[in-house]
């Protein structure tokens, strides 16, 4: 069973309900119609509500019975502006504003999943990811005792031996440029949860760097030590080490050369890079060349599931992420 398999699997034993506010790009239609057949989430789709249903007929997409709500028109419109203001009104937010915010499908999406009318949302497909976050972080912020928001990918290694059966976490691959050493021991724990929440297994986290043990110094490998050091500081109980190279991170046997004796050497799971240059470089290199299925950004740290798209992605690139973004919700 693949990933994705597992999670529609999972999603199926406690149906959410996912809020898509992009019903104006087809691939979204083509999402649902899929979503709808298989029967692992409910969604509704947000847009016109005319032009949705226009859209879908002349593309042969099946999105009968589909909630479709266009936000001025729905019922609930005027409540969630009221919300909205009073969320705001602290950053100056004024009503008349407010009704003019929730006009937009992603703002009503958050304001929906906040009301608690819907479990999670997925956008991106024809937005950026700023787009996505920045609503996000202004209505449902962050999570209880998280610092900051980050963005993982789970990779799928074909025919790999190492990691969790050819299953790794790459964090931060997708939002902080240049996250600091507690912003990496941040992003690591978040990491290690969203881990054991999606795969199921117990995670080892290992802080990368081009050093192994102290093997270079430079003010790039302190930044690791450093972050190594308050992650365990912060989560005790965690598997966890650093700094080491990747090399020493995942293979049996250059741990034993390079990092005797390490709870996480040659046998780690949750990859934490170092910034995003290392982060986005990597997972795109394993994508590409070991022709791995990497399911991402994903993001966590929000105080309810958010995941952004790819505005290159496909159709079943959204009923992927949207099946993981069912699982989180679960939680």
């Amino acid at each position: 069973m693949t990933f994705i398999e597992t999670m529609k699997s999972k999603a199926k034993k406690d149906i959410k309900t996912i809020v898509l506010p992009e019903g104006n790009d087809i691939r979204t239609l083509q999402a649902v119609e899929k979503v709808k057949k298989e029967g692992f989430a409910d969604v509704i789709v947000l847009g016109n509500k005319e032009e949705v249903i226009n859209l879908a007929k002349e593309n042969n997409v099946n999105i009968d019975g589909v909630k479709i709500i266009t936000p001025v028109e729905d019922s609930k419109f005027d409540e969630l502006v009221d919300e909205f203001y009073e969320l705001r009104k602290l950053k100056g937010m004024t009503p008349e504003k407010a009704k003019e915010t929730l006009k937009d499908e992603t703002y009503y999406g958050m304001m929906m999943v906040k009301a608690g009318l819907a479990d999670g949302l997925v956008s991106g497909a024809c937005h950026s990811t700023s787009n996505t976050l920045r609503p996000a972080l202004q209505i449902l912020k962050t999570a209880p005792g998280t610092k900051l928001v980050s963005a993982f990918f789970v990779m799928c290694v074909p025919d790999c031996e190492y990691g969790e059966n050819g299953t790794f976490i790459f964090s931060d691959s997708g939002l902080n440029e240049y996250p600091d050493a507690d912003s990496l021991a941040e992003i690591a724990i978040s990491s290690a949860k969203s881990f054991e929440q999606l795969v199921g297994t117990e995670a080892k986290v290992a802080m990368l760097s081009y050093s192994t043990y102290g093997s270079a110094t430079s003010p790039l490998t302190e930044k690791v030590v450093e972050a190594t050091k308050l992650l365990k500081e912060k989560a005790p109980d965690l598997i966890c080490d650093g700094e080491l190279q990747l090399d020493a991170a995942i293979i049996p046997e250059i741990a034993a050369s390079k990092a005797p004796g390490s709870p996480v050497a040659g046998k780690a799971n949750t990859l934490i890079f170092p910034d995003l240059d290392a982060g986005n470089i990597g997972y795109k290199l394993v994508q590409r060349l070991a022709k791995a299925e990497a399911y991402g950004p994903l993001c966590q740290g929000i105080a309810k599931p958010v995941n952004d798209l790819s505005r290159g992605c496909s159709a079943d690139d959204i009923v992927g992420v949207i099946a993981i973004t069912a699982v989180q919700a679960q939680n």
